[in-house]
């Protein structure tokens, strides 16, 4: 991986076994902070979105 400023993640652990999916958001947690690059993440997982600086909510009305 190069040095992005952002870091674009659609779903990065949805189909993958707890053990996988917990290594694979470590890493690229670790990645944005070394970097201190900022990262976008699309997930339904609770998990991972509890990993985040920031949540945001799809809804009917929009993002919240």
């Amino acid at each position: 991986m190069l040095r992005p400023r952002l870091i674009l993640a659609d779903e990065p652990t949805g189909n993958l076994d707890p053990r996988t999916a917990g290594q694979v958001l470590t890493l690229l947690l670790e990645r944005v902070r070394e970097q201190r690059a900022s990262a976008l993440i699309v997930t339904h997982s609770r998990h991972v979105a509890e990993s985040c600086d920031r949540i945001l909510t799809l809804t009917p009305q929009g993002l919240e």
